[in-house]
């Protein structure tokens, strides 16, 4: 995996009820394609609802819930005020 900006980091470190745009999805080509037609694409704004092991997550006013692997693999920054 490569080096990390701080301002970038996996889906599952944003906080609840922050949202953050996707910059980038890690994995193998079959895991990155389900993830892109389940909405999860670079440049795309996701909220993260809840969760810490389980990560529910909203995305194209869907909500979806992710594992904490798949969440480790979509690579975001932080958009709007921090909470």
């Amino acid at each position: 995996m490569p080096a990390l900006r701080p301002s970038r980091f996996p889906l599952c470190q944003l906080s609840a009820g922050a949202t953050g745009r996707i910059c980038e999805i890690n994995g193998d080509e079959n895991f990155c394609q389900r993830l892109r037609e389940m909405g999860f694409s670079e440049a795309t704004l996701v909220t993260k609802i809840s969760g810490s092991t389980t990560s529910l997550c909203q995305v194209n006013s869907t909500r979806l819930a992710l594992s904490h692997a798949a969440a480790m693999n979509i690579i975001v920054e932080r958009v709007g005020p921090v909470r």
